[in-house]
């Protein structure tokens, strides 16, 4: 989706700042980018989420690809869009959602864990599926639907998703079965999780994942 301009690599990870509030979310998107991290995600059970995706779009808008996470109807969809987000992203798959997406132009991820699921996602004009969550389906099930699955899908694994040492697939293994990229949650960014662990987090996730 968006490219490091420093390292000329794509990287397809996207940090997932779930409780993130506005005083604070400038400062920690400016050390995911300075790490490598150019996609960022806010949930919109976070506090006040519409004001951070509005502050982090003003500020980072030539440096990164914002959106929104946890959209569960139209009107957060249209709300996002007025705030300057550019990605949707939903832990599960409603037509309506991605239909509103795509008017806007922006980028439609529906959480999927079945391949009805992703059919029907892609089929209302999805731009890829987010399979969520990952541990569930697992490697094997990933590797069963993406046998069906049009050879273009994009696919984001989240849930679950850390870098190693991680009781769940590695990077390595989700790239090699196919995935596209990930959203990376809690492992990175917890509420009241010191700016400097963040920052080393998302060195050593960027590190794993150039390494592949």
């Amino acid at each position: 989706m968006t490219s490091n301009s420093s390292s000329g690599k794509s990287r397809e990870l996207i940090a997932i700042l779930r409780g993130i509030n506005p005083t604070e979310c400038v400062e920690y998107a400016s050390a995911l980018i300075a790490a490598g991290i150019t996609q960022i995600e806010v949930p919109l059970n976070s506090p006040d989420a519409i004001k951070s995706i509005q502050l982090l779009s003003n500020s980072f808008a030539q440096q990164a690809l914002i959106g929104a996470g946890t959209v569960l109807s139209v009107q957060q969809v249209n709300d996002v869009a007025n705030a300057g987000g550019k990605m949707i992203v939903s832990p599960n798959f409603n037509a309506n959602v991605v239909k509103a997406t795509v008017d806007h132009n922006l980028i439609s991820l529906p959480g999927v864990m079945t391949p009805s699921e992703a059919f029907s996602a892609l089929d209302a004009g999805a731009s890829g599926i987010k399979l969520f969550p990952s541990f569930l389906v697992g490697l094997d099930g990933y590797a069963a639907m993406q046998a069906v699955l049009p050879k273009c899908t994009k696919a984001y694994v989240v849930g679950g998703v850390a870098a190693a040492p991680s009781p769940h697939p590695t990077l390595a293994q989700w790239i090699n079965a196919g995935a596209t990229g990930f959203g990376i949650g809690s492992w990175l960014y917890q509420p009241g999780r010191d700016i400097k662990d963040l920052s080393e987090r998302a060195a050593q996730l960027v590190q794993e994942y150039d390494e592949v």
